[in-house]
C-alpha cells in the first residue's frame, strides 16, 4: 500500500511539472522554436519543426561527435595551411602547430573555432570532402531525415541544411555521450600546443551558462543568413528539459531562460 501511494504520489508530483504557456511562446520572435522535456520524451511545443533552416554552428555538435565517437583523444594533430584557411571565428593555429584532438574538440564546442572544426575534419576523415560524406552518413543513421551538411564548420554554403526537428533529434543522440555532455557544459578551456607550449583559451560564446545555474549546453550558433541559435539544455530538480531556437530576434539568452523557469516551475505555483 505504502509503495504503491510512493508511486500514485511520484506519478503527481511529475505532472505538476512542464507546463508551459503557449501563447507567450507565440508571440516570441523567433524562426523556429522546439522546447521539449528529455525526461518524459514529450515535446512540450513546437513552431515550424520541419522548416528548413541554415545550422550555423550548430553543424559543430555533429563534428565533434563524430571524432568523439571514433576515439584515440589524445592523438596529436600537425596543423596545416588548409586547416588555418577559416573565418571568423578562430583559435589562432599556425601551420606546424601540434594540437591534441581532445582539445581540437573542446575549442570547436566551447568556442565554435571553426580551425578546430576543420582541422578535426582533415584529422579524422582524411581529408574534409571525406569527413562531409561521414557527417551525413552519421545524420542518416541517427534519424536526421531532412539534413544536407557540405562543411564541418556551419558555413552558410549551398545545401548546407537542416530543421529544428532533425536538430533536436541529433542533440538527443548527442547528450547521451558522456564525453560530449562534460565538454557540452564548460564555459572554457585552456590548453597548450605539444610541441611549441603556445598557449590557447577557449572560452564559451553561451551565456547561459554563465548566467543560469540550471544550464548545462549545448551549443550557440550564428550567421547571416541563419541569424542568432540556440540549442540549451537545463535540469532541475529531476526535470531536463532541450530548447531548439532558431534565427532569434529577441535576446536568445533570456527568451531561453524564461522557458526553462516555465518548465521547471510546478503548475500548482504558477496557478498560485
Amino acid at each position: 500500500m505504502i509503495k504503491q501511494f510512493c508511486t500514485l504520489l511520484f506519478g503527481l508530483s511529475i505532472s505538476l511539472y512542464a507546463n508551459i504557456n503557449k501563447e507567450e511562446l507565440n508571440k516570441l520572435n523567433v524562426g523556429a522554436l522546439l522546447v521539449k522535456d528529455i525526461g518524459s520524451n514529450k515535446m512540450l511545443y513546437a513552431k515550424q519543426e520541419f522548416k528548413e533552416v541554415k545550422p550555423a554552428s550548430l553543424t559543430k555538435v555533429i563534428t565533434v561527435l563524430i571524432a568523439i565517437e571514433q576515439g584515440n583523444l589524445d592523438r596529436p594533430v600537425t596543423i596545416t595551411r588548409e586547416m588555418t584557411n577559416v573565418e571568423p571565428t578562430v583559435a589562432g593555429y599556425k601551420p606546424g602547430d601540434v594540437i591534441r584532438l581532445k582539445d581540437l574538440i573542446m575549442a570547436a564546442m566551447i568556442k565554435s573555432d571553426n580551425d578546430a572544426a576543420k582541422a578535426i575534419a582533415i584529422a579524422v576523415g582524411g581529408n574534409e570532402k571525406q569527413f562531409v560524406k561521414m557527417m551525413n552518413a552519421k545524420a542518416k543513421t541517427i534519424g536526421m531525415k531532412h539534413t544536407n551538411f557540405t562543411n564541418p564548420c556551419g558555413y552558410d554554403i549551398r545545401n548546407h541544411y537542416s530543421t529544428p526537428k532533425d536538430l533536436l533529434v541529433m542533440t538527443e543522440y548527442a547528450i547521451k555521450n558522456k564525453q560530449f555532455n562534460n565538454i557540452s557544459k564548460m564555459n572554457q578551456h585552456t590548453y597548450f600546443s605539444l610541441n611549441k607550449n603556445k598557449k590557447f583559451l577557449a572560452y564559451t560564446h553561451n551565456r547561459l551558462l554563465n548566467s543560469y545555474e540550471y544550464a548545462v549546453g549545448v551549443k550557440t550558433g550564428y550567421t547571416s543568413k541563419a541569424g542568432p541559435c540556440l540549442i540549451a539544455r537545463a535540469k532541475k530538480d529531476g526535470k531536463d528539459c532541450l530548447i531548439v531556437m532558431m534565427n532569434a530576434k529577441e535576446n536568445r539568452w533570456k527568451m531561453a531562460e524564461d522557458i526553462f523557469e516555465q518548465v521547471f516551475v510546478p503548475k500548482s505555483l504558477k496557478n498560485g
